[in-house]
């Protein structure tokens, strides 16, 4: 099996048939130019000892060099070996609260966007662990199952804002009863959902989707995004741009209060831990903390190619050839000139 760990590398190859048609564009000027002082006739004299043939062999061995070079820097890969190798580590489900509610500024630069940044900081820490993201307002729905695919996992998180589940309000209990339904079953892994969000407008029986958690031996988090106190929803036009902040029907400006009595009550009765998002602090990252000395569970198989580097077959080629190219004179062959007369001479006796 072959590869190139950086084929990026590779696109410079399509200059070369560029270079070459320069080159020869330009030998062709010079010998114009030769052409305006003497008559073609007259360069084996004025030129005797000058070899033009030289000049496309050493033009030749430049662009070949160079061909190494490229490859050389793609670093051509073979696999070696395949081996299995043990996946080990530990479940985990985010919901995250995607109401307009989120959208509040009391967090910089507004609860949900912190929100994601906390999950992007922490999936980039994960080690072997599988996560998944289900999103939630009115309703709850996976963003991503589980996935050790941490690129995929960014990628998808990355598309996520209010906007991602259309029925307004905040299914807090239909969020927890799904990721509890997402999880595998028959997996021996430990598992835990982290519930991101304001905990404003709750819907739902939590303590029975608590209950269905406990049932299942699965651990629930929770991350209070926002202020007691309240903040503003801001709201934008079609081109993004503020145009003001939610109100009611009496013209009055809605503020949006963190409900942290049912966070911590989620938190408490699940047997996890609640904690009070900060402007200048990773709750995340505490998370991933705790989660790092959780005991970790074999939960499958991966087949893995191991390779092996092979650069230098094509650097170390390059560079004997510009060397030799260095020491290539731009004058004839005198001594093969004089055997090539000969064995014509020879040939006609």
């Amino acid at each position: 099996m072959i590869r190139f760990a950086h084929p990026e590398f590779l696109h410079f190859l399509y200059t070369l048939p560029l270079l070459v048609g320069l080159i020869i564009w330009q030998m062709n000027a010079k010998k114009k130019a030769l052409g305006k002082i003497a008559h073609v006739e007259s360069f084996s004299v004025l030129f005797k000892s000058k070899s033009f043939v030289k000049d496309y062999v050493k033009a030749g061995l430049l662009i070949f060099a160079l061909a190494l070079v490229i490859l050389g820097f793609a670093n051509p890969q073979v696999g070696t070996r395949i081996e299995d190798v043990k996946q080990v580590g530990i479940d985990v489900y985010i919901c995250l609260d995607v109401s307009m509610s989120m959208k509040a500024e009391d967090l910089k630069p507004n609860r949900l966007e912190k929100a994601k940044k906390e999950i992007s900081e922490l999936i980039k820490k994960l080690q072997g662990d599988r996560i998944g993201l289900i999103v939630f307002a009115g309703g709850a729905y996976v963003q991503f199952p589980l996935t050790a695919d941490y690129s995929a996992a960014n990628l998808f998180l990355s598309s996520v804002d209010v906007n991602s589940v259309p029925e307004p309000g905040t299914a807090i209990a239909s969020a927890i009863n799904l990721a509890v339904d997402s999880f595998d079953k028959k997996a021996s892994t430990r598992k835990i959902i982290v519930v991101i969000t304001d905990g404003e407008d709750h819907e739902g029986d939590i303590s029975k989707s608590l209950q269905n958690a406990k049932d299942n031996n699965i651990v629930v988090d929770a991350i209070g995004m926002g202020s007691p106190d309240g903040a503003p929803i801001p709201v934008f036009d079609g081109a993004g741009k503020q145009v003001g902040f939610k109100q009611d029907n009496q013209g009055n400006t809605v503020l949006t209060k963190l409900d942290e009595v049912t966070l911590r009550q989620l938190a408490s009765e699940s047997g996890g831990k609640y904690y009070l998002a900060l402007n200048n602090g990773n709750e995340l990252d505490a998370i991933y903390r705790d989660l790092a000395v959780v005991e970790k569970t074999e939960f499958g198989m991966k087949k893995v190619t191991d390779y092996d580097d092979k650069f230098y077959y094509f650097l170390i080629p390059a560079l004997l050839i510009l060397l030799s190219e260095f020491f290539i004179s731009d004058k004839k062959v005198i001594w093969l000139k004089d055997i090539m007369v000969r064995l014509r001479l020879r040939s006609e006796e």
